[in-house]
């Protein structure tokens, strides 16, 4: 597979995340950022509505009024108004907070895997320089502000219901409208209101009824702009981005999913064979595990921009360490210490026809986290058989996957484990692997994934007592590494 590494600078390309870089700092620039085609593949109302059918809170009738309403919008014979509140009207009399609840749900199960990787960088980058960083959206707040949460961004403009004295919706939006002149408006009335003049803002949307706020920033950024925001963006001279990163069906995602398990087969038929021949079960385990990892994440379009990776060979074996966030991130480790290793999964997966299959193949240990007792003693098998075998071993030391750009607590036993082997441990920081699938998705989208292998760091001289000290330090390289990314230079130094 090719991997991409690291260069020099990129160009500051208007719409791109360099360009945000080199801006000025501070609060007096805002990036007013739309949600549906912009930082949302597709329409966040669309999945809402698809989840309300499948859960039976929406009937036939409804749905139908819903439609009915839709298409007289796209005709021409309805407004943005009438079709939204023709819509809300089913919601009528539920309360808000059980919407708010229902919204964060969606959102976790279905929208957070649509989120264009390329957009939420743009938005870390304008983060990172403090700028003001607004989701401005004619969506309702239960779509808008689950998306505003994960992203981090504290200012939210959208659309928010009318309610009555119980707190439950009437069907209808407060006025003025988020949609159109009425967004241009908002923006307009945020920027008068926290002394932000509108020339030094951006402005990333998609939809024809943005051109009006495109008009009023000094950086508008039309991104998978429609067709009249495009000749607009043409005749004006504003740079058109247009990502491809997410959006794609079930089934073609199905098709990459059953081409990359697929590929196992021949390879473990070969792997077999060359382990007879060379009368070493370890020789064709090394084959396969070697070329498997990096077949499946070339098939997914994954490439990984990986720096370091001399450390991952130096000393060996080793005790392997990465960041979980997603089903995929444990293959990307893989490809990176490429053999002689083992891992410890949770125990769930030892009954996986193929996974399970293969983990104890290749001495996998499987644990069960609920009960202490005999996690403990899988994990003492484990060093029984690291010490005996002399291979190296990959755990993720958080324990599970979590939802977040940082890093969660650490657990003790990855690093008790190196201390009673002898065995150094290596640190591999994942930047970005939950640009390309979501924590619990089964879907994996195309991207570059960046990853630092760390120094080896000798753990022969460590005693119980500096345990908790030594799991800290090195939870918080972690956490410097994310945060001040190294260069190649940086980890040869």
């Amino acid at each position: 597979m090719t991997e991409r590494r690291t260069k020099g600078p990129q160009p500051q390309l208007p719409g791109s995340v360099a360009e945000v870089l080199a801006s000025p700092e501070g609060p007096e620039t805002a990036a007013f950022f739309d949600l549906d085609g912009t930082l949302v593949a597709g329409f966040t109302v669309t999945v809402h509505t698809k989840e309300q059918v499948r859960n039976r809170e929406l009937g036939v009738v409804d749905l139908l009024r819903i439609l009915n309403h839709a298409v007289a919008f796209q005709a021409g014979q309805a407004d943005f108004e009438e079709m939204a509140e023709g819509g809300l009207a089913t919601l009528a009399g539920r309360a808000l907070s059980e919407l708010d609840e229902a919204g964060e749900e969606v959102f976790k199960k279905k929208i957070a895997d649509l989120l264009y990787p390329e957009t939420r960088a743009l938005v870390r980058a304008h983060q990172q320089r403090g700028h003001r960083v607004v989701l401005c959206s004619s969506a309702t707040s239960f779509q808008v502000e689950p998306v505003a949460r994960y992203l981090g961004i504290d200012e939210v403009v959208c659309n928010r219901f009318v309610l009555d004295d119980s707190g439950a919706l009437t069907g209808k939006i407060e006025r003025p409208v988020i949609w159109g002149e009425g967004k241009a408006t908002a923006a307009q009335r945020y920027a008068a209101t926290h002394g932000i003049d509108l020339r030094r803002c951006y402005f990333y949307a998609d939809g024809d009824e943005d051109v009006a706020l495109m008009h009023l920033v000094g950086y508008p950024r039309p991104t998978n702009p429609g067709p009249q925001l495009t000749k607009v963006a043409k005749k004006r001279g504003w740079p058109i981005t247009r990502y491809t990163s997410r959006g794609a069906s079930g089934t073609v995602s199905m098709a990459k999913t059953v081409a990359g398990f697929s590929t196992l087969g021949p390879l473990s038929a070969v792997g077999v064979a060359v382990g007879v021949l060379g009368r070493s079960k370890r020789k064709g385990l090394n084959l396969m595990s070697s070329t498997w990892p990096r077949l499946l994440l070339q098939t997914y379009g994954v490439q990984l921009n990986i720096i370091g990776e001399h450390n991952a060979r130096s000393t060996r074996p080793a005790v392997f360490l990465w960041n979980h966030r997603n089903n995929l991130d444990a293959f990307i480790a893989a490809a990176v210490v490429r053999d002689n290793y083992t891992f410890v999964a949770k125990d769930a997966l030892r009954s996986h026809p193929l996974l399970g299959t293969v983990g104890r193949l290749m001495d996998g240990v499987f644990i069960d986290r609920s009960d202490s007792a005999s996690a403990v003693r899988s994990l003492k098998e484990a060093e029984a058989m690291l010490k005996a075998k002399k291979l190296s071993l990959l755990i993720a030391p958080e324990g599970t996957r979590l939802d977040t750009h940082e890093v969660g607590p650490f657990k003790k036993g990855p690093f008790h484990m190196a201390m009673t082997t002898g065995l150094p441990l290596v640190p591999i920081v994942i930047r970005n692997a939950d640009d390309i699938c979501g924590r619990n998705s089964a879907t994996i989208n195309p991207g570059t994934v960046d990853i630092a292998v760390l120094p080896p760091i000798p753990t022969a001289d460590w005693t119980i007592r500096d345990l908790v000290r030594e799991v800290k330090v090195i939870r918080q390289l972690y956490l410097d590494t994310l945060d001040d990314w190294p260069s190649e230079a940086d980890l040869r130094a």
